[in-house]
């Protein structure tokens, strides 16, 4: 005989989107105390389907002893694609990839089928206009502390986002960002942010990028965005970078995830 489980202090919606025309899988999970005064912070799990419980998790234990972890109860926030995984696969590219005139296309892309892409901008103005106003409205949030978690495609909307749009969120994390898309063209954006940080970084801003040690040219793109982004030297962004030893794409999120939220909190 079995039962069906339910996740405690877990909700899910179906949250059909009117800008993207797509109907976005977000599950929410929330604390067990009442709401501090100010709020509880957001954290903002991007490809919900694969890292949302592990954000949850990560969330839930380590808030039991917040003075020595720096993670306070905190709600999580999973916003996932749904269908086959062709299907979430070329959703993703057209997520998370910033618009552009033209892309370039590394060997192994040249003639796959990945679907449109560009729609970053997009998906970025459904977080702001629709999905964090039902957030606000449902729940008692903090936003003052409001972290953008992303793994590879969804690490690379992560930097985009900070480079684009920086007053969104005040903490940043990028998991092995796809730094190599379009011919790296997030180290153009990455400039344009220097150009203007002066001015719009009027509070301060967390970014963290990780990457496993067995993952090829990424490990070298991030320890170079790292560099250049430390080398500006905004005065109101700290930037860390942990590289994960012998950690390859797929197993680098769950050795990283405590570490990073950790990290973002202190």
């Amino acid at each position: 005989m079995s039962t069906q489980v339910e996740i405690e202090h877990t909700e899910s919606w179906k949250l059909e989107s009117q800008l993207m025309g797509y109907t976005y899988d977000i599950k929410i999970s929330l604390p067990r105390e009442e709401a501090p005064g100010n709020g509880f912070p957001v954290y903002y799990m991007l490809d919900g389907n694969s890292y949302f419980q592990l954000g949850r998790d990560v969330v839930k234990l380590q808030s039991r002893n917040a003075p020595k972890t720096f993670i306070a109860p905190a709600i999580v926030i999973g916003i996932g694609h749904h269908g086959t995984d062709e299907e979430v696969s070329k959703r993703r590219f057209y997520d998370f990839t910033p618009p552009a005139e033209q892309y370039v296309y590394p060997d192994r892309l040249k003639n796959a089928d990945i679907g449109p892409h560009g729609g970053a901008e997009k998906f970025l103005f459904f977080l702001k206009l629709e999905l964090m106003p039902l957030v606000y409205k449902k729940y008692k949030v903090d936003q003052q502390k409001q972290v953008l978690f992303g793994h590879s495609l969804s690490g690379l909307f992560v930097l985009w986002t900070l480079f684009t749009r920086a007053d969104l969120f005040q903490y940043y994390l990028a998991s092995s960002p796809s730094i190599w898309w379009n011919d790296h063209e997030i180290m153009t954006y990455a400039d344009q942010f220097y150009n203007k940080g002066q001015t719009i970084l009027t509070e301060e801003r967390k970014l963290m990028i990780t990457v496993g040690s067995e993952e090829a040219s990424m490990v070298d793109d991030a320890k170079v965005l790292f560099s250049k982004l430390s080398e500006y030297a905004l005065p109101n962004l700290r930037i860390e970078h942990y590289v994960a030893p012998d950690e390859n794409h797929a197993s680098v999120v769950p050795t990283i995830m405590s570490r990073a939220f950790r990290m973002l909190n202190r």
